[in-house]
């Protein structure tokens, strides 16, 4: 499936950059990447999928080749949340499927509880739709003074963006990132940076630094309000990481999260991919291990999620 077109959408601070692949006439879907990554995650995703949809790849706001934010604007997932409708708006989507990784299927998930009646299918790569407050109780208030410190930090900043060489911001890249490829590292790294002379910068907004400053943390019932108020079918893909092939979830979704996916088993499944790639956003072919009610492996498509 060939690049289709590069996109750059219009919003009140500057644009919002992605590119799209497939015909325009197909379903569409909206892909939402992680946290400080870029459009580029889905490069070797895509191609892999049914090519009779259309899909969508955008920069969050700050990201790759989108505008940064204004002075004085912070980067809070609720922000993000209104991205994906303005993305909508403009493109004249009343109705899509979603796909999100990491901290883009956070972003993913609000949005289809916000705006059930736009949201046929909702794919979480290595994601939660919601992270609960009763797993960082402890540190919430510590979130938020960080989130502050740090951006009054950079603001207060004369300093320009270092300048490294390629080698060296690959590098750099792996050594903070090491459950990615290298190739992996490289298609993030050339949309998420600009050469200039002497090397490169990175094109992220320094304001950002760690994803739990920006997220936002609901509580439990909360959660499962949100959940039941879901139109969507969701499937949820998560990276098997032990030696039996069992799927581990992150320890802070094993009681809440679970609890809310028991309580809406109609529209969720737990496929299983046995590729160590797919943390890397890559799966060796369409069809998913999908992990059935009653424990039996199933293998589905994506598009029948």
């Amino acid at each position: 499936m060939g690049l289709f077109s590069k996109l750059k959408l219009d919003v009140p601070w500057g644009h919002i950059a992605a590119k799209a692949w497939g015909s325009q006439q197909g379903p569409p879907v909206l892909c939402l990447h992680g946290w400080l990554d870029n459009a580029n995650s889905f490069d070797r995703l895509i191609p892999l999928l049914p090519k009779d949809f259309h899909y969508v790849a955008v920069d969050f706001g700050g990201h790759g080749l989108s505008s940064h934010y204004g002075p004085g604007l912070p980067y809070y997932q609720q922000n993000f949340v209104s991205e994906v409708r303005r993305v909508a708006a403009a493109l004249k989507w009343d109705r899509f499927s979603l796909m999100g990784h990491s901290f883009g299927g956070l972003v993913g998930g609000m949005f289809s509880c916000v705006f059930p009646e736009m949201v046929d299918k909702l794919i979480l790569l290595e994601a939660a739709p919601f992270a609960v407050d009763s797993n960082e109780m402890e540190n919430l208030l510590t979130y938020k003074r960080r989130a502050i410190e740090h951006t009054l930090l950079v603001e207060a900043s004369k300093k320009p963006s270092s300048v490294v060489s390629w080698e060296e911001m690959l590098q750099r890249f792996l050594q903070n990132n090491s459950h990615v490829s290298e190739e992996s590292g490289e298609l993030l790294l050339q949309r998420g940076t600009t050469p200039v002379a002497g090397g490169l910068v990175l094109n992220r907004d320094r304001r950002m630094s760690w994803p739990e400053h920006s997220s936002d943390y609901i509580s439990k019932e909360l959660f499962v309000h949100s959940i039941k108020k879901l139109q969507a079918r969701v499937l949820l893909v998560k990276y098997i990481c032990n030696r039996k092939g069992n799927i581990c979830l992150h320890r802070s979704w094993t009681r809440s999260f679970m609890a809310a996916l028991f309580m809406t088993a109609q529209r969720w499944r737990q496929p299983r991919c046995p590729s160590t790639d797919m943390q890397n956003m890559v799966c060796p072919y369409n069809g998913l291990l999908a992990i059935r009610s009653d424990g039996v492996l199933t293998c589905d498509n994506v598009d029948e999620a």
